[in-house]
């Protein structure tokens, strides 16, 4: 929204994360907003850390008026964040202590103008652009005077004004609605800020919510509130538009057979979901993915609620991963907390706060369910989609896993209701058939990338965990003993098989030879009968050949007479 003259409504930025996104870039310029809330709501906090962070990202200088508490007091709690408060006292930040006197008031001897008039010359000596007066509260009460409380209360929005400063005003309400004798405040007040504290499952909740906001468009709904090292941070919406770069470089899940149902990995950059029932290793996949990213070289962070960091060690070890040298190197942290009385707002707080110390490029977070048991479900759901949806704006490739309730294949989802948003969902189940319990895995999802829709069998051993290779049997898949008692028989086929082969092949071979040596030996008698013939017939012939020359020369002597005689020739 812009100002009436059609220019950008004039804002100072807190610099408090989250706020500046939700009032559109800050508190109005020289205008006066108004912090309401109950106890403990965060309202002084927020008003300090205002003044911190203007003295120290822009070296702007600002006052602090008190006056409930002692500037003593403030300073000492303010003193407990990583601000370096005592460094910016006085130069950057002047402390006025303005506690009132219930017995001067009531006598009639109280008036503003005289301190006013000292903060003015103490303005100009700084040259503070901010001033806060922390408990006005306390000032309109005492008066008791519903004449006097307006006097005042306008004689600072008047001098406010004359100055040039962008002012706070804290003040505290009760029972979630502002106390009758100062309610028009928020009438004076352009920009009124809101601050509740409240009990959630025995876990407390903090918000905060701008209910008015002059010449400026705002979030209006109610956002989290949380209390880190660096004092006050707001869980504020997400942007409308999704603006995630999309990575095609891929990095290994953990193992190569995984890789390869995945087909090829997991997208540099991605999330990925493993659930499953407790025991069916979803932090052995994590830890294998945590061990991969730090054998490339890349530093890795991985968060366990619930189970300490040795406990995790040494059990991931009996299944061959080794994490303790990665720790010992410095590019594998791991943190471990307890999720009981924290608000999933606070353990947002503090992985915010680790990513931004360790600068991991690869996240684990097992279990990411574990944040839903303080506080309520939808707190819960909401930190854990601003979590994945911060580590992806990083471009830090995500790991987490979540606990199923239940185990049936029709049923499978998750509470916090992160597997819309998760890139690839594994997940892990069991297969119990004769009396045995084996771990079984299938890719659900995997955004931009083939992947297998087998369920493998997921076999742990002191070398690390595998997939088996698919096997069926009529059309079912089996696992774990059946699938070695199956192997086993049809091994024990097999081989009575190629026995009876082996045996068929040599009768076979056998009745060949005995065959070949029979054709032999009647090849030879068939060649012997051949030979026999041929000298029976080469006889034969000699023997007709003789036989007609001796019935030739027979006739011819039986019939020879005088004329068949030759004739001799005379002698001469």
């Amino acid at each position: 929204m812009r100002a009436k003259n059609g220019q950008p409504l004039p804002k100072l930025a807190t610099g408090i994360e989250g706020f500046d996104e939700l009032s559109r870039g800050g508190l109005p310029r020289h205008r006066t907003s108004l912090l309401i809330g109950g106890p403990g709501a965060g309202k002084t906090v927020f008003a300090l850390q205002c003044l911190v962070n203007a003295a120290r990202q822009q070296r702007v200088p600002g006052i602090f008026v008190a006056f409930e508490e002692s500037s003593r007091q403030i300073m000492a709690n303010g003193a407990t964040f990583n601000w370096g408060l005592a460094s910016l006292v006085p130069k950057k930040l002047f402390f006025l202590d303005a506690h009132l006197s219930p017995t001067l008031v009531k006598a009639g001897d109280f008036d503003l103008a005289g301190m006013l008039a000292m903060l003015a010359a103490k303005k100009k000596e700084m040259g503070a652009q901010w001033i806060v007066f922390d408990g006005i509260d306390v000032l309109v009460t005492l008066l008791q005077d519903p004449v006097a409380e307006m006097q005042e209360i306008y004689r600072i929005r008047d001098w406010l004004a004359d100055n040039a400063l962008t002012a706070i005003v804290t003040a505290k309400i009760e029972n979630h609605t502002s106390a009758v004798h100062y309610g028009f405040l928020q009438f004076m007040a352009d920009c009124v800020v809101r601050f509740e504290r409240r009990h959630e499952d025995r876990v407390a909740a903090q918000t905060i919510q701008i209910t008015k906001y002059r010449g400026s468009s705002y979030a209006a709904c109610e956002f989290p509130v949380s209390f880190g090292p660096s004092g006050i941070e707001v869980g504020a919406a997400e942007a409308a538009e999704i603006e995630h770069r999309a990575s095609s470089g891929r990095v290994t899940a953990g193992f190569e057979r995984l890789d390869a149902m995945l087909g090829g990995g997991v997208f540099r950059g991605s999330s990925t979901l493993i659930t499953g029932v407790p025991g069916t290793s979803k932090t052995t996949l994590a830890g294998m993915f945590a061990e991969a990213a730090c054998r490339r070289g890349e530093r890795a962070l991985f968060v366990s609620f619930d189970e300490a960091a040795e406990q995790i060690v040494r059990n991931l070890s009996s299944v061959g991963i080794q994490l303790r040298p990665h720790v010992k190197s410095g590019l594998l942290r791991i943190y471990s907390a307890r999720t009981g009385g924290t608000s999933a707002e606070e353990h947002l707080l503090k992985l915010r706060s680790l990513i931004r110390e360790h600068q991991p490029r690869c996240l684990v977070i097992d279990p990411l369910t574990a944040i839903a048991k303080a506080g309520t479900l939808g707190a819960a759901r909401s930190v854990a989609n601003r979590l994945i949806y911060m580590v992806k704006d990083e471009g830090i490739t995500l790991v987490v896993t979540a606990l199923s309730e239940t185990d049936e294949p029709q049923t499978e989802s998750t509470d916090l209701q992160v597997s819309t948003i998760a890139d690839t969902w594994i997940h892990l189940s069991y297969l119990v058939r004769s009396g045995e319990r084996n771990r079984a895995l299938t890719i659900i999802k995997s955004r931009g990338t083939w992947h297998s829709n087998q369920v493998r069998e997921l076999v742990l051993s002191k070398s690390g965990a595998t997939l088996t290779d698919v096997y069926t049997a009529g059309g079912e898949v089996l696992m774990g003993t059946l699938r070695w008692e199956k192997e086993v028989e049809e091994t024990s086929r097999t081989t009575r098989r190629r026995a009876e082969f082996n045996q068929k092949r040599r009768e076979l071979q056998f009745a060949e030879t005995n065959l070949s040596a029979q054709i032999k030996a009647l090849q030879a008698d068939l060649e012997r009968q051949r030979a026999e013939l041929a000298l029976y017939s080469g006889e034969n012939e000699v023997r007709n050949v003789s036989s007609s020359e001796r019935e030739n020369e027979l006739r011819r002597r039986r019939n020879s007479g005088p004329e068949d005689r030759p004739l001799r020739k005379a002698a001469k």
